[in-house]
């Protein structure tokens, strides 16, 4: 034991004392929130199935486990497998974690049969899903869906650098040099964030508006929906930007009747085509409180566009708004206005509504930025296949925050709340471990302004009926 010098001081703040000892006192107690909700999902027992070909014979550590380890160091402020030490560091809370080096080798050997194991680890977060889902009722994404009301799939890609020479990392169109991975994120609206459905890897160099990318993402993102249906209807809605406005990629989207909201390129003679819109027909674009905006209007450009190789059915609806004060001018701007569009299957609501609706797919970028704030701003391994599987582990911490979110937490901003702000006000809530009359008792700081938020959603979570096992 080590300990400082008692120093007088006329500073702001107390000086203290410093030394270490054992103590009762326990880091990141807020993360009791994340192995309940995995106790209510199920996910533990349904990982540790889905990679029981893997674990070895004689092993202590159970694979399922480790990988959940991962996850909760991510989303506890990790950035590498190494993070796990928190967790270790932690076994009132946390249970017995994984040695680096146990860590390491799981990771190595799932990489060896990547497929494989992102197949089995891909339906172990299924399973938990559609659990979760519907132990949630009202607050999942899937309460009550209809045409009117379906389920948002969000498809995006995002660069991420690369600080070294990893496996297949190349150049990006942005001059930068890592990997270009699509995403598919399930939207809780405006009550929560959302979760990841699927972090597909790429190579820095893959492209933005690749079809086939675009549909092996989208089929994987319904495979992990409760209801594994390759054709659900127009109870799906896919959004994307302009890189999902390609004519195969709607056809495919047609043709397995789903709705759809994409990016759409306006042709080369917009401006004549703009010119043979009268005044009347615009009309106004909604804010987020659908009221109307202030130089932002919409019109129907279906019938004056020619859509051969599209798919039948298709309505393209234009919006056109003064650039902002500051803006760049571009050269093709018409008569002052910035046009934007985007092609939807959708026949039923006004322009305004489809228009407000396609326009919040910009919530797409605030779950990348949450993933990126959860493993995802740069990938710590080496090889391709090891980083596909911490992809995996990235699309686990991203579910855990929001099922503990939707499960715990609703009704509450809290649950809106992105990794940073859950960091500092929960998960690092200050705590004791007290062992009482053969239990274990953690003991929250009373003078926490969060305490009580931690204690309602531990209770909820605890009341939910325990899955079959």
């Amino acid at each position: 034991m080590r300990s400082t010098f008692e120093v007088k001081t006329t500073g702001s703040y107390p000086r203290v004392h410093v030394d270490t000892a054992k103590v009762t006192a326990v880091g990141q107690a807020g993360g009791i929130l994340l192995t309940e909700t995995i106790r209510a999902a199920g996910l533990d027992q349904a990982l540790s199935e889905a990679l029981t070909r893997w674990r070895k014979p004689l092993a202590v550590h159970d694979p399922g486990k480790i990988i959940l380890d991962l996850a909760m160091s991510l989303v506890l402020g990790g950035e590498a497998l190494s993070d796990v030490a928190t967790l270790r560091a932690e076994p009132g809370i946390y249970g017995p974690v994984a040695s680096d080096p146990t860590v390491s080798r799981l990771i190595a050997t799932l990489a060896e049969d990547a497929d494989k194991a992102i197949k089995a680890i891909a339906g172990a977060r299924q399973q938990a899903r559609a659990r979760a889902w519907a132990l949630a009722g009202q607050h999942a994404p899937d309460y009550e869906t209809s045409a009117e009301d379906p389920v948002v799939i969000d498809l995006d890609a995002s660069l991420i650098t690369a600080h070294s020479e990893k496996q297949q990392a190349a150049a990006t169109f942005k001059r930068g040099f890592g990997f270009h991975p699509l995403m598919a994120f399930a939207d809780h609206g405006p009550e929560g964030t959302g979760e990841a459905l699927v972090v597909h890897l790429r190579p820095g160099n893959a492209g933005s508006n690749t079809a086939t990318d675009h549909i092996t993402v989208t089929k994987a993102a319904l495979a992990q929906l409760p209801e594994k249906n390759p054709r659900p209807g127009r109870r799906v809605l896919v959004r994307a930007d302009g890189a999902g406005g390609t004519k195969e990629f709607t056809r495919w989207l047609a043709t397995h009747r789903m709705a759809y909201s994409v990016g759409f390129t306006l042709p080369l003679d917009t401006s004549t085509l703009y010119q043979q819109i009268p005044d009347w027909v615009w009309v106004p674009a909604l804010n987020a409180d659908r009221q109307a905006r202030e130089g932002a209007d919409l019109a129907d450009f279906t019938g004056l566009l020619t859509l051969d190789g599209w798919p039948p059915g298709m309505r393209v609806i234009v919006r056109r708004e003064r650039p902002h004060p500051g803006a760049q001018l571009r050269f093709d701007d018409v008569d002052g206005y910035r046009l934007t569009a985007f092609a939807t299957n959708t026949t039923t609501g006004t322009l305004q509504q489809l228009e407000l609706r396609h326009r919040r797919r910009a919530r797409c970028e605030d779950r990348i930025r949450i993933a990126k704030d959860t493993g995802l701003v740069n990938l710590p391994l080496h090889g391709f296949d090891q980083n596909r599987i911490w992809c995996q582990i990235v699309a686990l911490a991203s579910e855990l925050q929001a099922w503990s979110g939707m499960l715990a937490l609703a009704g509450h901003e809290a649950r809106r709340w992105e990794p940073k702000r859950l960091r500092y006000r929960l998960y690092s809530i200050p705590a004791t471990l007290a062992r009482r009359a053969r239990r274990v008792v953690l003991h929250l700081a009373e003078q926490s302004r969060w305490a009580e938020l931690i204690l309602d959603g531990i209770g909820r979570l605890r009341d939910l009926p325990a899955p079959a096992t």
